[in-house]
This record gives C-alpha cells, structure tokens and sequence, in this order.
C-alpha cells in the first residue's frame, strides 16, 4: 500500500514532510485537507489527527501526526534509500538532535510569527501587526548571528554532512521572501547554506508539485 499524505498544499509543514518523502525516493499519495473550508476539524479528519491541523500520513494503516516526527519515521524506516538524514554515530547523532532543536526554538520560534504576520494575515485580508512583526525579525537576525557562527566552521548545522535538521528549515523559511524579507541572504555563511539547501532537487520538485496542486488540484 502506497503512503498517504494527508495535508493542505498552502501550509508549511505539509511540504516539510512531502520534501523528505522526495529526498528519500519514498512514492507517496496526496490527499488535499483545504484549511480554508476547515476540512481539518471534521469528526472523520480528527480521528486521526486530534489537534485538527495538517499533516499527517497513514502508512498501511500507521498513522502518525506531527511533521517533523512524520520526517524522522520516514527517513529513519528508509534509512536505506535516497539521502542518509539521521547520523548514527553516537557523537554526530547528539549534535544531529541539538541542531534540530535550534530549529525548532531558535528559528522556527520566530518565523513562524513573522510569517503568520506578513503572509498569513494577508491571506485572510486582516492588517499585521507591524511591532510583532519588527519584534521577531530583529530576534530572529540574532539568531541568525550564532547560525553564521557556525556555518562558518562546518558545512551544514550539525556538521560536514545534510540531515533533517537543515532540511527542517526549508518551508518556514521560504516563505520569509513572501513577507518580504531577504534575512536569509544577510549573512554570508547562512546564505551560503541556505542557497545549498533550497537547491536540492527535492525541494525544487515539492515546489513544481506544489503550483502543479494550486493549479489543478492534483499532486
């Protein structure tokens, strides 16, 4: 039985998962929740994502919600396959997992605001707030700071080698340009990675799957 996607093509946690499926060579099923008619909170959606937000998969009947833990499943069951991800290493695997909470608490901690005010507020046609806004850039160019720091030591932000962790960083982070930042490129080592990253052919192939979904409603 082919893995089911269930997610909206318009959120950023959606295509984190659908860009590891592809940097894993994993085929994959798409089914669209539209978030704008609130298909996330029917009786039957909540069944099996209790939260009532996307993404989550059903692999032959394993469900399992939360993008980032649908991510470390995929790549940790075709571990085999595509791109190695998840270092094993006991050193390498703890810097792997400290990398990993940077993205969650220092860098998606304040994109996400950023986001929610420049682009998701003008999706729905409310004004944002532009103190919030200004408030989580300046803490977010902070954080790039320690980022550039150690990119100018290693490759990727647990060492010499891609994993998760980087990947992680990618839906949130393009939608930045949308809002109309260029943080990303401040930086000469954060840009130097970033561009590195945004240039996989995984990523480029969730972009072209993602107009194509807008488009005619098909993945």
């Amino acid at each position: 039985m082919v893995l089911k996607l269930y997610g909206f093509h318009r959120d950023t946690c959606t295509p984190r998962v659908a860009l590891i499926l592809r940097e894993k060579n994993v085929p994959f099923e798409f089914i669209n929740v539209d978030l704008t008619k609130r298909e996330q909170k029917s009786p039957e959606y909540m069944k099996h994502q209790p939260f009532g937000s996307t993404p989550y998969i059903d692999d032959d009947g394993f469900i399992l919600f939360e993008s980032r833990a649908i991510c470390y499943y995929i790549a940790s069951k075709y571990a085999d396959q595509g791109t190695p991800l998840i270092p094993t290493e006991l050193k390498a695997n703890a810097l792997f997992h400290q990398a990993v909470s940077m993205e969650v608490t220092s860098f998606n901690e304040h994109v996400e605001k950023i986001v929610a005010e420049k682009v998701w507020k003008r999706f729905r046609g409310e004004t944002a707030d532009e103190a919030n806004y200004e408030r989580h850039l300046a803490l977010l160019d902070s954080k790039l700071d320690v980022y550039d720091g150690i990119l100018s030591k290693q490759k990727y932000l647990s060492g010499n080698e891609i994993t998760l962790a980087d990947l992680y960083h990618i839906p949130y982070g393009a939608m930045l340009a949308v809002g109309g930042t260029d943080i990303m490129e401040a930086k000469p080592n954060v840009k130097r990675w970033w561009i590195d990253i945004t240039s996989r052919p995984s990523w480029v192939a969730v972009k072209k799957d993602l107009i194509k979904l807008s488009e005619d409603g098909k993945w």
